[in-house]
């Protein structure tokens, strides 16, 4: 990816705009990534050399059957787990372990029951020991972005589960990451409110253009939600397609019948068969 817009070349000759084109450094990286398991029989392989690049405010899925690898693989950039071989890096600095540097949204919205909607999202800043003031300016403005202002002092068990996603989400920006890692968010949630929550994340993206990567089974949400959609095959899990998303970035769930969103549609499912 390059980056033309450091400086204005109007009117240059070609070969002076040419030397002025910077190479745009990956957000997040994963090279040669390959990991193993011990079994009674010796080992098995779960992942083969994955390849693969996030760039600033880029939001990319992966999609994968399920026993494709993709959560140990998200696991892996988390730092919840460890590579057999190869590297993730995240600004160019090697993961060896969790760090604030990546949050982590899960499937099953994992917030502290005994604590309330500003409490969950405050929990990684007290860890860090933020001066209290910067914690409360923190945690209203991220209650504002994801709507929940109103249920600041509520507390997990009354809220649905959309708004305990939002909180999940809210609590992982708060710490203002390089890239937000995402594990199936909406899995456990109704058609229509899944609907609802992907409109929503589209619309957080917007906002605050945090680096992206989200693993989903379900393709038209990867297409909708995504730039690049990353195709893994199974057993081991390898990196079988990448996909272009060419939708505006500005969508709305009609697109979802566009010719553009059902041709790329055709390419992942076609992949997903072979």
């Amino acid at each position: 990816m390059l980056d033309t817009r450091s400086q204005d070349l109007r009117g240059q000759p070609e070969r002076a705009i040419e030397a002025r084109l910077v190479p745009i450094p990956p957000k997040l990286e994963v090279r040669g990534l390959s990991k193993s398991f011990a079994t009674q029989d010796g080992s098995m392989a779960v992942l083969d050399d994955i390849n693969i690049q996030l760039f600033p405010r880029e939001f990319v899925c992966l999609v994968g059957s399920s026993g494709c690898g993709k959560s140990t693989l998200l696991n892996i950039v988390a730092g919840l787990a460890n590579p057999s071989s190869g590297s993730v890096l995240v600004d160019g600095r090697a993961v060896t372990g969790p760090g604030s540097d990546r949050g982590m949204v899960f499937q099953n919205y994992t917030l502290y029951p005994w604590l309330t909607v500003s409490q969950n999202i405050a929990f990684g800043l007290q860890l860090r020991k933020m001066p209290k003031s910067e914690q409360r300016e923190r945690i209203d403005y991220y209650l504002n972005v994801v709507g929940l202002t109103q249920f600041a002092k509520s507390y997990p068990k009354q809220l649905s589960g959309g708004m305990k996603q939002r909180v999940a989400i809210a609590r992982a920006l708060a710490n203002e990451p390089a890239v937000l890692l995402m594990d199936e968010p909406f899995g456990a949630l109704d058609a229509q409110t899944k609907e609802q929550m992907q409109q929503f994340l589209l619309e957080l993206w917007e906002q605050t253009h945090v680096t992206v990567l989200m693993i989903t089974h379900d393709v038209e949400e990867a297409i909708y939600l995504s730039q690049r959609v990353y195709v893994m095959g199974t057993r081991p899990g390898r990196m079988k397609l990448e996909v272009p998303v060419g939708l505006p970035e500005h969508r709305n769930l009609d697109m979802k019948l566009s010719p553009e969103f059902v041709d790329v549609k055709r390419q992942v499912l076609h992949s997903l068969r072979e």
